[in-house]
Formats: structure tokens, C-alpha cells, sequence
């Protein structure tokens, strides 16, 4: 997305940099030119050049926008039945069904944008259309979030994601002809699907059955890390993440309880993953959550579906509790798309990894910016109030460190430089409603 050529200078600003030992800094000016922070100072001291806007907060808190590590762009989190999904893209793939495709994914990114999510990691979209929309938003052709594009994800037989917004590989070498295709076009990021999820779970207590064989996973992993690809990975089982990361996948989806195997799997550096980055597994307390609290019918889930939620939802929070322990590295993202999980609502996200993994607001937002960013190979570029980094910002009235739901209503939303203000989230009461009254929960419910 193109820059704006034309400084802007926030004033008055409460400052959370959005680094781990992140305090308030009252009376502070942040300015931006041509899509950099350029300057950060005291009111009293501050240099604003001539003829910039001038943004007063009032006080308000400015931080780092949003992260959000998992997305699927073609949902709104109304929860309704995948159907016949594969057959519904057959009819889609051809220029008018990729152009609704395109609006849909659009009208998504900018749904999260508006919410205070400056970088988007997606995790799989149909037809290849998330590329289509990361390049029209590079081209400043319409505002919206950087994106981190998988394409298409790569599944199997029976697979989780197969035909909505993965393709299926019958052995490791079409695998891996699909990474170097998904590559060629774009893709910033490989997605696979090693386990099946909640959905087509066909036994009680099996959630995250391994669909995907090791040589698949591995002949995947090889194949994108020799183009310097990083892969993640769907995974809701141990066993699941055992093969995953023995194969060499760099992030863990959603995650499972570990066992001592895991975690030295986890923080081995045996030259499976990509060299410049550890292996971590990403929370998504998300979608697991409404599986666990809400009637099945509010989920289009059947009795043996929500038992093993209840399963899936307890390793998520389990797996992200024993990766801190161990000094393993966790990111966080909802899976928007699925049941109750919008395309505005990070700040769950955050509110619940606080709430339910036990870590501090800061520690939480911290995550939520600069962990996040790290993890994407960003580290240099977005997740902090730097100067020099690119001007990834939004503001709210009050601290954030004190009540994560003022992350809810963000003032100002700044994207690489570009104000965002014309863009508005567009609320679902209905799921607001559900989502507030499982907001509201005591943890003890979930975590014992």
C-alpha cells in the first residue's frame, strides 16, 4: 500500500511502544512521513514540520497496531454450515466467481484494518483470491492491512480444508510441486493441514486425527524452506504435533498439550526449520471457546462435535501455558471465519490469551505487536513505536494495560502511513451479544 506523502504529527499522545517492559509515556508527539515514524518526543520538544496534521489525542493512548496470526478472509463468523464447500468453488472458479471471491476477502482485510489490525498473516483462502487482494492493497489501489498470503493451503485426502481453501496432494511429490506452485505465484507463507479439526471429527474424544502422512509434511517443509518459505501448520492433537515439527514446520496452529519430545522439538535448532526463525505454535483461544460455552446449536455442531471442542479448546490454552513455561515462543490469532470469530474482533484474542493462559495485559499486548511481528520475519519493520519502522499505529481513549476491552474502539487506525479513519467496522449484534456473555465467564470454567 502506498504511503502518504504528507506528515502527520500525533500529539498529546500517551505512548505504549509495545515492547515488553512497555510503560505509559504521557505527553508524547509521534510524527510520520512518507509512511515512517519519523520522530518521538516530548510535547515540549517535539519537532512537527510545517504544514503537517496535526492529530491532538487528548491524552489518548497511541500503541502498535494489531497483529493478527491466523485468518481466513472468506467469512464473516456467522455460524452456518460449510455445506458442499468444494463444489460451491468448482463454481466459483472462473472470472466472475474469483471477482465475488475477491470482494468477499477484500471487504474482510478491511473489516480487520478498521479494528486496529494493521498486519494480517492469513491461513488459507479459496482460489488463490488473498494474493489477488495483498496485491491491490500493495498497489494502493484500496486500503487495507499488510498481508501475509499463504494462497491456497495444502491438505490431503479427507483433509481438513480440502477443496475451500486448500488444494489436495495425493503424494509428497505433488506436495511439494504444489509448494513451488503457491510459490511462483506469491505466496508469502505455506499453510498445510497435518490434523483434522473439530468438524470432521467422527468419534468422541479424537479431535485432531493426523491426516496428513510425515513424508507429505516433510517433502512440503523442504520444499518451501529451499525458497526461504516459512510454513504453518493446522494442528489440534499431539501426535499431530509431533509429526509437524519433526517435519519441520515453523508455526503450530492452535496447538496441543506437549509432552517432553515436544518441547524439545519445540526449541532444538536440528536445521528442520527455517534457520532465522523458532519454532512456535500460535493461540487461538478464538474459535475454540464458543465450542466449550454456547449451546451446539448456536454452533451448528453436533453432541460429538462440542465434546471434542471441550478437548480442543483446553490443549489450545494447555499448549500455550507450557510453551511460555518452556521459553517457547507464542503468537496470537483468532481464526476469524470460523463460528463466532469475526473480522474485527483481535482484541478478544488478546483479552482471552490474558485471561486464560495468565500473563499481564502487557504482556498480552506485547504479544498481540511485537512477539507477533518477530514471528513474521517483521521484526525490523512493524510491531513497536520505533523510529524508522514503518507507521503502523492506532490510538484509543484509554490504557489498554489497565482494561483490554478499550482495544475494542480504536480512535485512529494508521497503516504504513495511511490514515484508515474513513473505514468502520461493521458490528454482528447478534454474535456481540453471544461473545460479550462468554467474555464475561469466569476462567475456572475452561481452565482447572
Amino acid at each position: 500500500m502506498s504511503a502518504t506523502n504528507n506528515s502527520i504529527a500525533f500529539t498529546n499522545a500517551t505512548l505504549l511502544d509495545g515492547t515488553a517492559s512497555m510503560e505509559p509515556r504521557p505527553n508524547m508527539t509521534v510524527t510520520v512521513d512518507r509512511g515512517v515514524i519519523t520522530g518521538i518526543a516530548p510535547d515540549a520538544i517535539a519537532r512537527i514540520e510545517d504544514g503537517a496534521r496535526v492529530i491532538d489525542l487528548a491524552g489518548g493512548y497511541l500503541l502498535p497496531g494489531l497483529i493478527n496470526m491466523h485468518v481466513h478472509l472468506c467469512g464473516s463468523g456467522k455460524p452456518v454450515s460449510a455445506g458442499d464447500a468444494g463444489s460451491l468453488m468448482k463454481k466459483l472458479d472462473n472470472p466472475v466467481g474469483r471477482a465475488i471471491v475477491r470482494r468477499i476477502l477484500k471487504s474482510s482485510a478491511q473489516q480487520q484494518l478498521a479494528s486496529g489490525v494493521t498486519t494480517v498473516r492469513g491461513a488459507g483462502d479459496p482460489l488463490l483470491c488473498d494474493l489477488d487482494v495483498r496485491d491491490a492493497i500493495n498497489a494502493g489501489k484500496y486500503p487495507g492491512p499488510r498481508l501475509v498470503s499463504p494462497g491456497t493451503g495444502v491438505t490431503v485426502p479427507g483433509g481438513h480444508g480440502a477443496g475451500l481453501f486448500a488444494q489436495v496432494a495425493n503424494t509428497p511429490q505433488e506436495a511439494a510441486s504444489m509448494v513451488r506452485s503457491l510459490a511462483q505465484r506469491g505466496a508469502d507463507v505455506i499453510k498445510l493441514f497435518v490434523t483434522g479439526g473439530v468438524f470432521d471429527a467422527t468419534e468422541p474424544g479424537e479431535p485432531g486425527v493426523v491426516r496428513m502422512s510425515p513424508e507429505v509434511a516433510q517433502a512440503s517443509c523442504e520444499a518451501a524452506h529451499k525458497l526461504g518459505i516459512p510454513v504453518m501448520a493446522h494442528v489440534e492433537s499431539t501426535e499431530g504435533v509431533r509429526i509437524a515439527l519433526a517435519a519441520g514446520v515453523d508455526t503450530i496452529e492452535h496447538g496441543a498439550p506437549m509432552d517432553d519430545e515436544i518441547r524439545e522439538l519445540y526449541l532444538s535448532r536440528n536445521g528442520a526449520q527455517l534457520a532465522e526463525r523458532p519454532a512456535s505454535v500460535t493461540c487461538t483461544i478464538s474459535p475454540a471457546l464458543p465450542f466449550t460455552l454456547l449451546d451446539p446449536e448456536k454452533t451448528h455442531s453436533t453432541e460429538v462435535q462440542k465434546i471434542n471442542g471441550d478437548i480442543v479448546c483446553s490443549g489450545i490454552i494447555e499448549s500455550a501455558k507450557q510453551a511460555l513455561a518452556a521459553g517457547i515462543p507464542v503468537g496470537l490469532g483468532t481464526d476469524s471465519s470460523c463460528p463466532y470469530v469475526t473480522q474485527y474482533d483481535m482484541w478478544r484474542e488478546v483479552a482471552y490469551f490474558a485471561k486464560y493462559a495468565g500473563v499481564s495485559n502487557a504482556f498480552a499486548l506485547h504479544t498481540a505487536t511485537q512477539v507477533n511481528a518477530q514471528l513474521l520475519g517483521l521484526g525490523d519493520v512493524c510491531g513497536t513505536i520505533e523510529v524508522g519502522k514503518e507507521a503502523d499505529i492506532i490510538t484509543v481513549k484509554s490504557n489498554p494495560l489497565d482494561d483490554l476491552s478499550t482495544l475494542r474502539e480504536v480512535t485512529h487506525v494508521m497503516a504504513r502511513g495511511v490514515l484508515a479513519d474513513k473505514l468502520r467496522v461493521k458490528h454482528l449484534p447478534e454474535l456481540d451479544a453471544e461473545l460479550d456473555w462468554i467474555m464475561e465467564q469466569p476462567a475456572n470454567l475452561i481452565v482447572r
